[in-house]
């Protein structure tokens, strides 16, 4: 089209959604501060429900809740009111979402609300609306044009209700102190899953550990280390207590009368790298790499008895970098 420029379109949009979700910013206030501990108190679900394309961002702030440890689910209005609200119990909390709070879709749900108490947030951008008025705590959508010039489609009003859900979301996960290791366990797959893979997942059990007592025969200790193919072998103390460890290095530095002495005679005392079981990968492979010497297997300890095996194989394999 003779005179279109569609990155001058592009970026008057991203320019007047910025400056929408900049006033949004500026706009919160205490609602917000309720609404966070509405959800935290929530002994249920979070319900989210809208029509249309709230409808789609409903869905959206669901999986995003579901994602960070809250128990949450989007909940068809059109369907609720033919039999959907049975999912619905007292302990929930609803989030509804509507621009115009007028959606004649929630109607059933803000009645079913009512009726049984449950505690409702509303999402819109008019505080006299229906939605608004059958909420308990309502969040108002900035003032702000939609980003279309000529026709009024959602565009700048779904940016700030999507917003709104990741404030709430990570305003939720941070007050209940939710960490990266309990992330992963709504993450296992992809590269966020495997960053946050702890050492109990990728390290080798108690019946491939190379272990030998202090006072074994060095020939035996050289028999459990290439039998274990790990190149290394631990020494434990009396109470079953990773004592030291017999590398490759230690056997050229006792190579003279290397088969007259026992295993405590050659280890290196304490081993400086080792590891607990629930330390991220991530930080594992750091481990070895940093500060040198960099190694390319660790002791797994738990109160300082080994219970595993790591090597840096296992942690590449599973896409940690």
């Amino acid at each position: 089209m003779s005179g279109f420029d569609a990155i001058a379109v592009g970026r008057r949009v991203l320019a007047a959604e910025a400056e929408a979700l900049g006033t949004q910013a500026q706009a919160l206030d205490e609602s917000f501060g309720r609404a966070v501990d509405m959800l935290a108190a929530a002994k249920g679900r979070i319900i989210c429900t809208g029509m249309g394309k709230s409808g789609h961002v409903a869905r959206k702030i669901a999986a995003t809740f579901a994602s960070t440890g809250a128990s949450a689910f989007f909940v068809h209005p059109a369907e609720a009111s033919h039999g959907d609200l049975g999912m619905i119990t007292g302990d929930d909390v609803i989030l509804g979402l509507s621009k115009s709070g007028e959606a004649r879709e929630l109607a059933d749900v803000l009645a079913y609300a009512k009726r049984f108490t449950i505690p409702l947030i509303g999402i819109t951008a008019e505080p006299t609306s229906a939605l608004a008025r059958a909420a308990d705590v309502v969040l108002q959508l900035a003032e702000a044009r939609e980003a279309t010039a000529a026709v009024n489609a959602p565009t700048t009003s779904t940016t700030l209700q999507i917003a709104l859900g990741d404030a709430l979301a990570v305003a939720l996960l941070e007050r209940r102190g939710f960490k990266p290791e309990d992330f992963h366990l709504f993450h296992p797959g992809g590269k966020l899953g495997a960053m946050l893979r702890t050492v109990r997942d990728l390290m080798h059990g108690a019946e491939e550990l190379p272990l030998v007592g202090q006072a074994t025969p060095m020939r035996q200790a050289l028999l459990v280390m290439t039998e274990k193919r790990w190149g290394i072998v631990g020494v434990v103390d009396a109470e079953g207590r990773l004592a030291g460890a017999i590398t490759d290095g230690d056997l050229r530095r006792h190579i003279d009368g290397l088969l007259d002495h026992a295993a405590s005679e050659v280890m290196t005392p304490g081993p400086k790298k080792t590891v607990p079981p629930d330390m991220l990968a991530s930080e594992a492979l750091s481990r070895m790499s940093d500060p040198a010497p960099a190694v390319t297997v660790l002791f797994v300890v738990d109160d300082g008895r080994p219970v595993g095996i790591l090597h840096v194989h296992d942690i590449l394999r599973a896409g940690v970098m």
